[in-house]
């Protein structure tokens, strides 16, 4: 007969006949009592139930949705930050340049080491040192798909048996979902409106106990659109410096401050309390989509080191996924060559569009903010339900102004703060003053009537 070659014996049913049935399916015997099969799959996590309410992007999706389809008048998007969509927020030239050279370099294909390619490490560490009053090394920075994964990679690292966070109320909710999924025990402490969303530093020792080993600040602030005083920066580092543990700075909004307090990093005070920091280019360059963040350890003393923190995120960095490689590639030149014209540029619409924000909501009479934003995308306002008719909560007035005018923003619920709105100014300034006139006519339109004295 004919002789099998290799690639017969590699895939054999080449060689079958159509009377061979060695390899047809075998005729299953019935189960029992002609029922079904017991699948044995799909009994609910609790973890992800958990970490899945916590879920900013599904509520903000779920506003969206209510949006009018047939309404012709274009969506004013004011429940996310993402600027990169308008043409005024386009990113600088020069990062464009950097990733096109990378991608068509051939040199950035390959699999990233775990932790990041070590050129673009220490691109960012130089980037960091910049400001700091130490230098940082290649070993300190470990890049990261974005900074909500760096947020994953610090939650996964820190949950040890019994181990609990501080975390800000209002804030950014990535934080606590990602807490929950992998068990770790999260504790809100506040910001203060009437201190310009300042950090109640007594309700945060009132909160830790020997089992908190971090707590975690955004500055600039998301969703608050406060930047924090050097000074108010120290009490936060004395106070880690008291309790013994580390504060997660979240420093993604980096030089996004227009007002009057100049952005400070909060390694500046890594010689006080160690201090893990959080950042990416993801809002400074306008790019969320390029996935690209960082962790770095702003820890002169190298307590992190000895705490084997920075060991700890390797090896959950082993086992992860990394930044696209081409991006990583690109990171040293889009760092080195954006000309400050660029930054000077964006915050000066950002200003623009931050106080057509204020001014309009100085302008609504069910809705007051406590403090005019000078940094980040965003700004919280408080709903005052007592002027309004027919409107039960954030969340119901959030999804009628979606249903009624095309305007999407996000409740405050969804950031732990109820009849409050987050309100996001890094869209078009004209698009951004149309959707917050439709707002003020959604609520004369549902205002309640005066009564006449």
């Amino acid at each position: 007969g004919k002789k099998r070659t290799d690639d017969d014996l590699a895939f054999p049913s080449r060689t079958r006949t159509r009377h061979d049935t060695s390899l047809a399916p075998r005729h299953q015997p019935p189960m029992e009592n002609g029922g079904d099969a017991k699948w044995r799959f799909g009994a609910a996590n609790p973890a992800v139930q958990a970490s899945g309410r916590q879920s900013l992007r599904a509520l903000v999706t779920r506003v969206f949705d209510c949006v009018d389809r047939s309404d012709l008048r274009p969506v004013a998007p004011l429940g996310h930050g993402d600027p990169s969509a308008f043409a005024c927020f386009r990113t600088a030239a020069a990062a464009e340049e950097a990733v096109s050279a990378a991608v068509l370099s051939g040199k950035h294909n390959r699999y990233s080491s775990a932790g990041g390619v070590p050129d673009a490490r220490s691109a960012v560490a130089a980037y960091l040192s910049r400001e700091l009053p130490y230098e940082l090394s290649t070993g300190d920075v470990f890049l990261t798909a974005g900074c909500n994964h760096a947020i994953e990679i610090m939650m996964a690292v820190l949950a040890s048996p019994g181990a609990n966070v501080l975390v800000p109320r209002p804030g950014y909710p990535m934080y606590e979902a990602r807490a929950a999924l992998c068990g770790l025990e999260f504790r809100r402490f506040d910001l203060l409106p009437e201190k310009e969303w300042e950090v109640d530093l007594d309700g945060v020792e009132a909160l830790a106990d020997e089992n908190t080993v971090a707590m975690v600040i955004v500055n600039p602030n998301n969703p608050c659109g406060c930047v924090y005083s050097y000074d108010h920066l120290a009490k936060i580092a004395e106070t880690a410096r008291k309790l013994g543990i580390m504060v997660i700075s979240d420093e993604v909004y980096d030089h996004c401050a227009f007002g009057s307090k100049p952005f400070v990093p909060m390694g500046v005070l890594g010689e006080i309390a160690p201090v893990v920091t959080i950042g990416g280019i993801s809002k400074r360059w306008m790019v969320p989509g390029w996935r690209l963040g960082w962790i770095a350890a702003t820890d002169p003393k190298g307590v992190l080191r000895d705490k084997n923190v920075l060991q700890s995120i390797m090896s959950y960095c082993a086992i992860s996924v990394d930044a696209v490689t081409f991006v990583q590639g690109a990171l040293p030149q889009i760092l080195a060559n954006t000309d400050k014209a660029f930054f000077e540029k964006a915050m000066e619409v950002m200003r623009e569009a931050a106080e057509i924000c204020y001014r309009k909501v100085e302008g609504i009479e069910c809705i007051t903010c406590p403090h005019k934003p000078e940094g980040s995308m965003f700004v919280m306002v408080k709903l005052d339900l007592s002027c309004l008719d027919g409107i039960a909560d954030d969340v119901d007035f959030c999804t009628k102004v979606a249903r009624e005018e095309s305007v999407v923003i996000c409740p405050g619920s969804g950031l732990g703060m109820k009849n409050w709105l987050r309100i996001t100014f890094a869209v078009d300034p004209g698009l951004l003053e149309d959707g917050m006139e439709r707002v003020k006519s959604f609520c004369q339109r549902h205002g309640k009537a005066k009564e006449l004295k």
